[in-house]
């Protein structure tokens, strides 16, 4: 063609779509039907159904990622590293369907141009606003409503706001009334709601190609959540009566703004810079009173009699009044991070593609806490030089014999202000090839991270996280019979990433200069992928992860007033499992796919266990032995299912089972006695109740089988310009005729087990949910 141009667009490399031994992709075709469901429609909706996810139920979008713990998850929205990506504390991501076009789960050995992860990484990629027509999109529901608006630029770019709302008012209002007529004690809970939970979202995305090698393009994103909460209980029975009462308020504000330019210089070169800042900023009040007046029963007297001390102090009333157990929870935190990248990608010829970047992280933590509560520690536990240093009512602990049960209870006054500053330093380099033929295919690459941690009145550095990786790609086979391609893809590679937990560090924590540690694991893989005719396709995946340098926390709550943090990086652990993935592509009259995943996940903290608190570990399990961390599930599966019989209605449908995670082993509900000061300076003994409870590695919850339906109903205009959706679907229908068991809760004054419910923490109730969506 003389005198015109023709342009040929692709995809950058590394940023298409799903590849075995490295990552599975979600379109956002897909993503309409797997994400765009229930009473919050959320990507990770479609994301926990991928082979490697584990089950986290309704309100969950931290899963873990192959074994990994669920803080391991780092999300990249358009090469931007967000940290905290999150709705009510981790419920929900902030991943609204309609402002993404793709995402794709990273869990195998990917590429040296991403990091900051020892597990998954999930690269989102942003929805571009049409050049060429004026958009409209409105969605009206049960719980939420949004509005999308594209316009375009001169026909080389768009621009597009995105804003969405919810309200939950009428949602909780319900759930009330049926919390009356259902007997459940987690159902109940829904009574203590003052302020329904709320989401207030914006977005803006636009992108402009000023030459055909030259595009700009900028995203930003502010949103807004919370919940509040006010509980009144009365005891008022033959034997206890008193009042307890609860007050807690989260807010939850966030935000981005990311810019960035895609050039190509010469046709062999492919620039990509990109820059940005986020925030995030938390701020929980939470408030408990409890006050509570009791009568002593003959077995828990004659369970003290052998300690005069004791049984003097129970002889002198048949009831006793416990101290206002007052406590409180002050947390105001704040995250700002800012970043700057640039990736090259050059390509060298005969199937070589070199590339190398450089990006600069630097984040800043800002922490104001303040707790304070009584604990129950332990008599024997209890030096006689600190209980030399409490007030003179406690001498009288001194005097007391050893009681294996006897506790003390006091009080902890715990305040920290952290000021933490990082700056982690990456660089990649790597060199792709692939065959003339694409009969192999490899990648080698070499990543290197540098944290510089700066405090209020230290500074430490990790030494540099060397991680080399390397994928080999094979096609066996292609194009014989209903064959049309076998692939088999073997990999191992290291990966780092900073520990969420560092941001707590305050003071020195007798951290040195290069005790600082990054998270690592080493990671090894093979999969086998076959493409068969009528759009099928296999995909199995084997692999063995050994983490090491793990950072965890204990607390001493034994020796002081205080609550003192003790930083370890030494939890190691190890990880091996396989999953699978059948999938039926796009079809006209139905598609989905069928995934199952098995994981075998051990994690070992050196110095964990024993008297105190164990941030690394949500178990009891003493130091020195090796557990099944609290997120692990042997087996996860999922079935998504998508029928089309008319082209104006389609069936979603989504089924899974999940094994249990690990709880404690509990024993039998008993009386022990308690000691504290009362209102005024006396000692006084409080029967309380508890039951033991203890690491077993083959204790585990009840099994989960989420069941969840989408019927949708589609009008379009002769003209195809206007096209609306009317849906009605249900969510957790398997609830109607399943209820996992937990361990049955009491009450710790009275003993009493409680009737309506157990431990179990999968939602009660099926949730059903409606709406009306409309585009032009």
């Amino acid at each position: 063609m003389v005198g015109r141009e023709l342009v040929v667009e692709a995809d950058r490399p590394e940023t298409s779509e799903t590849k075995s031994g490295r990552s599975v992709a979600i379109s956002e075709r897909e993503l309409t039907r797997t994400a765009e469901i229930g009473i919050i429609e959320d990507v990770m909706s479609a994301v926990k159904l991928l082979p490697g996810v584990g089950y986290t139920g309704m309100f969950g979008a931290m899963p873990s990622i192959r074994g990994g713990d669920p803080g391991d998850l780092t999300a990249v929205f358009d090469g931007f590293y967000l940290e905290r990506p999150y709705h009510w504390v981790g419920s929900i991501s902030i991943f609204d369907p309609k402002m993404v076009s793709s995402a794709r789960l990273s869990h195998g050995v990917f590429s040296s141009r991403y990091g900051h992860t020892i597990s998954g990484l999930l690269e989102i990629t942003s929805k571009s606003p049409s050049p060429t027509e004026t958009e409209l999109e409105m969605a009206i529901g049960s719980s939420a409503a949004s509005l999308n608006l594209s316009y375009p630029l001169n026909g080389k770019g768009g621009i597009l706001f995105m804003g969405k709302v919810t309200y939950w008012d009428t949602l909780v209002w319900t759930m009330q009334g049926l919390s009356k007529v259902i007997e459940n004690e987690r159902l109940d809970m829904i009574n203590a709601i003052s302020t329904a939970p709320y989401i207030r979202s914006a977005a803006i995305a636009a992108h402009y190609r000023f030459t055909p090698d030259l595009e700009w393009r900028l995203n930003s994103f502010f949103g807004s959540d919370g919940v509040g909460a006010r509980f009144h209980n009365e005891y008022d029975n033959e034997d206890t009566w008193g009042n307890m009462d609860i007050q807690a308020d989260y807010h939850n504000y966030q935000g981005f703004l990311v810019s960035g330019i895609t050039a190509s210089p010469n046709p062999l070169t492919a620039l990509k810079v990109t820059g940005g800042v986020g925030f995030n900023r938390t701020i929980t009040d939470d408030m408990i009173n409890n006050n509570i007046t009791a009568r002593y029963n003959n077995d828990f007297l004659d369970s003290i009699k052998d300690n005069p001390f004791l049984y003097g102090l129970a002889t002198k009333s048949p009831t006793y009044t416990a101290p206002d157990l007052d406590v409180l929870l002050a947390l105001k935190h704040t995250i700002f991070n800012a970043q700057a990248r640039v990736d090259i990608d050059r390509d060298l010829g005969k199937g070589f593609i070199a590339a190398f970047g450089v990006q600069e992280l630097y984040s800043l933590w800002s922490q104001k806490q303040h707790i304070d509560l009584f604990l129950e520690i332990p008599v024997h536990a209890l030096s006689l030089e600190y209980i030399a240093g409490l007030p003179p009512e406690f001498a009288f602990l001194s005097l007391l014999p050893h009681m294996d049960n006897l506790r003390v209870l006091l009080p902890r006054d715990h305040r920290s202000e952290a000021f933490n500053q990082g700056f982690t330093t990456s660089g990649y380099g790597l060199l792709e090839y692939i065959s003339p033929n694409q009969r192999f295919g490899t990648e080698l690459g070499l990543r290197v991270d540098h944290l510089y941690f700066l405090g209020k009145s230290f500074s430490a550095q990790t030494l540099p996280a060397l991680n080399p990786r390397l994928n080999l790609d094979f096609n066996i086979m292609k194009n014989k019979g209903v064959l049309d391609s076998l692939d088999f893809t073997i990999g191992t590679g290291l990966f780092s990433s900073i520990n969420p937990l560092v941001s707590f560090i305050e003071g020195d924590a007798w951290i040195g200069n290069y005790d600082l540690k990054f998270n690592r694991s080493w990671t090894s893989i093979a999969g086998i992928k076959v493409d068969l005719a009528q759009s099928f396709s296999f995909n199995i995946e084997g692999y063995y992860k050994y983490v090491f340098d793990r950072a965890y926390i204990t607390a001493d709550i034994a020796s002081s007033n205080a609550i003192v943090p003790t930083f370890h990086f030494d939890g190691i652990g190890n990880v091996w499992g396989f999953d699978l993935q059948l999938q039926k592509l796009e079809s006209r009259y139905w598609d989905g796919w069928i995934s199952y995943t098995f994981t075998w996940a051990k994690y070992y903290d050196p110095s964990g266990g024993g008297e105190g608190l164990n941030m690394g570990n949500n178990t009891d399990s003493e130091g020195g032995l090796w557990y099944y961390p609290s997120f692990h599930r042997f087996h996860n599966s999922n079935i998504v299912l998508n029928f089309k019989p008319l082209r104006w209605f389609n069936i979603a449908a989504r089924f899974g089972f999940a094994s249990g995670q690990p709880r404690n082993k509990v024993g039998s509900i008993y009386s022990y006695p308690v000691v504290a000061i009362d209102k005024d300076g006396e000692p006084v003994v409080i029967q309380k109740y508890r039951r033991d409870s203890w690491y077993d590695e083959d204790e585990r919850a009840s099994w989960s089988f989420p069941l969840d339906v989408k019927f949708s109903f589609f009008l379009f205009d002769r003209k195809g310009r206007v096209g609306t959706e009317i849906y009605l679907a249900a969510e957790n229908l398997m609830s109607l005729v399943y209820k996992p068991a937990g361990n049955v809760r009491f009450n710790d004054y009275t003993g009493k087990e409680d009737t309506a419910g157990s431990g179990n923490f999968d939602f009660p109730i099926p949730m059903v949910s409606f709406g009306f969506k409309w585009k032009y």
